[in-house]
């Protein structure tokens, strides 16, 4: 009996061990890591950025899963709220688009961090130069923040021209998946707990 107790505790234990582990974050690529100074109108308007605008970046690890951007309300007494996605382009400022990001919705009045996630894990080529564009799909008037981060990988761009001095405030990476031995314990630890129950009921 103390043994068939034992399997629920060890299956509990791995099973949030694996929801953690999806919910790490590894970070490639950014331009800062500093998140606790939410952006309070710094930046730039994304709708009134002359196109083609984006931040350049150039990954070393081989996908890409999300990308992080701060961002804020640009007029938060007007009741609005803004849909936004982000594009990752190839080649150039204006080339192809090779993924867009699931569409967020932001409340009025939002300033903060937000994850931009695409739909699966975007393979990259490591030491290629990528460009990615923050779009504004509805809604009101939204702040991008942006500075002198010197981020070295890359630089804002404007117009389709690169603004060397500014980047984007931005993140990006992957989210990893659970270890092959975690899940093979945790499945390990489902089979025979069940096994188990069977015999002890008959």
């Amino acid at each position: 009996m103390k043994s068939h107790l034992l399997f629920i505790p060890v299956a509990l234990l791995v099973g949030t061990l694996l929801v953690h582990g999806q919910g790490a974050f590894i970070y490639d690529q950014q331009s800062s890591t500093n998140e606790g100074a939410l952006p309070y109108g710094a930046g730039v308007v994304i709708q009134q950025i002359a196109s083609p605008y984006g931040q350049s970046f150039t990954p070393t690890l081989s996908a890409v899963d999300f990308i992080r951007l701060k961002l804020n309300d640009n007029d938060p007494n007007n009741s609005l709220s803004a849909t936004l996605r982000v594009n990752l382009r190839t080649n150039s400022i204006n080339g192809s688009i090779l993924a867009s990001t699931a569409s967020v919705s932001l409340t009025n009045g939002f300033t903060g961090v937000v994850n931009f996630f695409f739909s699966s894990s975007l393979s990259l080529t490591p030491g290629v130069v990528y460009y990615f564009q923050p779009v504004v799909q509805s809604g009101d008037l939204w702040n991008l923040e942006a500075g002198e981060y010197n981020y070295p990988g890359g630089s804002v761009f404007v117009g389709g021209f690169a603004a060397t001095a500014s980047d984007y405030w931005f993140r990006e990476g992957i989210v990893p998946e659970p270890s092959a031995g975690l899940l093979f314990l945790f499945g390990s630890g489902v089979v025979a707990w069940c096994h188990r129950k069977k015999r002890n009921n008959g």
